[in-house]
């Protein structure tokens, strides 16, 4: 049978078609959102050659609106507290239940239900349990951003279990059997072997955790609601009513907070991509 063309050089047309379909879908949002921090709003106009134009003068007057309007510093100091806490707690306790529950699920109906209750969190919409957790935090006093930090923690656990338990399956046995020989304990061995194996695993799920924590608006906004500290999306809310039209301050403010998440996963990419390569090879 002869092979089917793919074009010429071997190109496969229909896929590069899709290939730029999906980057003119992702750039162009990101395009927009650059001109109109950029513009100023006399520019603004309805006409889609207007919209799409560049700014007649591009500055940053917006920018340092925008970072007075949301008391910026405050506001980052905050959103970065609660993701990097929420962050180091999911990749400590997370790991742990993984490891215990991955390499005992197999021979014990216990872990086997733990495994299944834990992830069968994932289908429980937050909206079902937000009147409840804002009454018990608030009855325990941890209504302020300590409880959000517990609640980020326990709201990507299902996630993060299954992603560690899928992983351990490409860790062999033979790892820890070897440091048992040695005389090490299984705390020994999960610390010394198990848990820096895991780095690739680590980085995908530092950064989904981070995504979810840092772009999080509904969980701040009811448990933190009286305390007087926002975090940036909770500051962001301010541009619906004091400039409900004034977009080129919002759009400013959202690529000011975008900055420190694109570092973030540019840091850890490269890990990324290897956690993605090994989880799909067994």
């Amino acid at each position: 049978m002869k092979k089917k063309s793919q074009g010429v050089g071997g190109t496969n047309w229909p896929v590069t078609i899709l290939l730029i379909l999906g980057c003119l879908t992702v750039f162009f949002p990101l395009y927009m959102a650059v001109i109109i921090a950029f513009k100023q709003p006399s520019e603004m106009t309805n006409d889609i050659a207007g919209a799409l134009s560049f700014p007649s003068t591009w500055s940053f007057s917006n920018f340092a609106e925008a970072m007075r309007v949301t008391d910026f510093w405050n506001s980052l100091g905050n959103s970065l507290l609660i993701t990097v806490a929420a962050v180091i707690l999911s990749l400590i306790i997370h790991s742990l239940a993984g490891y215990a529950i991955g390499r005992n699920m197999g021979n014990s109906r216990f872990y086997k239900f733990s495994y299944l209750y834990i992830v069968s969190g994932m289908f429980v919409p937050f909206a079902i349990l937000m009147m409840p957790l804002v009454k018990q935090t608030s009855q325990m006093g941890i209504g302020n951003w300590v409880g959000v930090i517990i609640l980020y923690v326990v709201f990507y656990m299902p996630m993060n279990l299954l992603l560690y338990s899928g992983y351990l399956k490409n860790i062999p046995l033979a790892l820890e059997e070897a440091a048992k020989v040695d005389g090490a304990s299984t705390w020994r061995t999960y610390w010394s072997i198990i848990f820096p194996v895991m780095k690739p695993m680590h980085a995908t799920v530092a950064v989904l955790t981070a995504l979810g924590t840092w772009n999080d608006v509904m969980t701040p906004l009811v448990i933190m609601s009286g305390t007087g500290k926002n975090t940036l999306p909770l500051a962001q809310l301010n541009f619906q009513t004091q400039f409900g039209t004034n977009y080129n301050l919002a759009f400013a403010s959202y690529l000011l907070a975008l900055i420190p998440i694109l570092i973030f996963y540019l840091v850890c990419q490269k890990q990324i991509l290897n956690g993605v390569v090994n989880g799909a090879v067994k």
